[in-house]
């Protein structure tokens, strides 16, 4: 039979009074309280501001935006874009409009394109937070101009052109059916744009035509700013900079470079309280549909992180598929079984009994388990598990 290991020290209160003062570098805190919270996630506002100017340095003269869609890659717009906009970030990517608003308030001055484009009757809304859509094809364009005509906004937007994308924009030939438009005093297109498909694999040859194709609408909208690379893009080539970058994940730690050293800074760290630690026979199956067997006695530390929390589902283990790891007591120790809701399920059996206890902290993401392969021993990318990261962790924001 299983046996808890009951062994727990009490917190004090000089410990409880110490906790409660913020630690050197931290800027903010979100979420439920730490001593609440099943674990905390620290996201470095610093490495993420180094990010933006490496990247800045790197696409010179070009200007360096920010992409923010999906509340910061799920990190948060009120602390991210605040850190970028005061390192002189003037430009931000949002998904839809309620983003916007968020970005709105707390950079003023920033310009503000909306990725998803324009829905039916939100013209009024965009005029309201001064914020541009990103036109993706010929009905929003009608749209868009009806509304500037009524209005005599003259807030701008996007003109989005596919090269080979094929999920959003104007095609090929409507650009260059649009492009006499450019000789009116007040045409609004402020940002001619595209988006690279297969980025992240250089070798790709997409990625050439699209450079292209791309340069050939350019020569028909030329004094008009252009944008076409995103986080991978920056590092094709020049001829993919163009007059303005958009790089999004990259800002946040993930390695844009897939097969070759990561040249960000870490940006997210991720650690979970212990709330167990069993005793498990040998034969003893642990978590849900049995799938993971203790071949010898086993102690398995039972961590407040589930799938609930963004920690993917995919990262257990079986008994045929080795899954995700955690750094427990300075020391790498395997998943044990499937990932729960709630909870995960580590085997400490290597470390020293007594070296982890309930109450304990463990690192599942941070030190040398990077965003990326906590994410490939999900069998997924980085993207999906950090714009995952629940809001049930208390979040600490610190500036180094």
């Amino acid at each position: 039979m299983a046996k808890i290991d009951q062994k727990f020290e009490p917190i004090t209160a000089a410990e409880e009074a110490a906790a409660a003062v913020p630690a050197p570098g931290v800027v903010a805190t979100d979420g439920p309280s730490a001593d609440q919270a099943g674990g905390t996630l620290t996201i470095d506002l610093g490495a993420l501001v180094a990010n933006w100017q490496s990247l800045g340095r790197r696409v010179m003269p070009a200007e360096c935006a920010a992409v923010v869609k999906a509340n910061a890659y799920g990190l948060g717009i009120e602390q991210v874009v605040p850190a970028l906009a005061r390192a002189g970030c003037k430009t931000f990517f949002v998904a839809d409009l309620s983003e916007a608003r968020r970005v709105r308030a707390v950079a003023p001055d920033a310009a503000i394109y909306v990725l998803s484009g324009m829905l039916p009757n939100t013209g009024p809304a965009f005029a309201d937070i001064k914020a541009r859509p990103v036109i993706n094809s010929t009905v929003e364009l009608a749209e868009w101009d009806a509304f500037v005509a009524a209005s005599g906004s003259r807030g701008g937007a996007a003109l989005h052109v596919d090269t080979g994308m094929n999920r959003l924009g104007v095609s090929i030939n409507d650009a260059a059916a649009l492009a006499p438009r450019i000789r009116a005093e007040n045409h609004g297109i402020h940002l001619l744009m595209s988006h690279f498909a297969c980025a992240d694999e250089p070798e790709h040859p997409l990625n050439d035509r699209q450079i292209k194709l791309f340069r050939e609408v350019r020569l028909l909208y030329r004094g008009i700013p252009s944008s076409l690379a995103n986080s991978s893009g920056i590092f094709l080539s020049d001829a993919a900079h163009c007059d303005v970058v958009r790089p999004g994940v990259a800002l946040y730690g993930v390695n844009p470079t897939p097969g070759k050293q990561n040249p960000m800074q870490p940006v997210v760290g991720l650690k979970a309280r212990v709330v167990q630690v069993r005793h498990v026979t040998r034969g003893e199956t642990v978590g849900y549909s049995g799938t993971w067997t203790a071949r010898r006695a086993a102690r398995i530390a039972v961590v407040a992180a589930g799938y609930a929390d963004g920690y993917l589902r995919a990262s257990g283990s079986t008994d045929e598929v080795p899954g995700g790891a955690a750094i427990v007591a300075g020391k790498r120790c395997a998943l044990a079984g499937r990932v729960s809701m709630d909870l995960s399920t580590v085997d400490v059996s290597e470390l020293a009994e007594g070296a982890v206890r309930r109450g304990d902290m463990v690192t599942l993401i941070g030190d040398d388990l990077t965003l990326d392969e906590v994410a490939r021993g999900a069998g997924t990318i980085a993207y999906e598990l950090l714009t995952g990261l629940g809001k049930r962790f208390h979040r600490v924001y610190v500036k180094d």
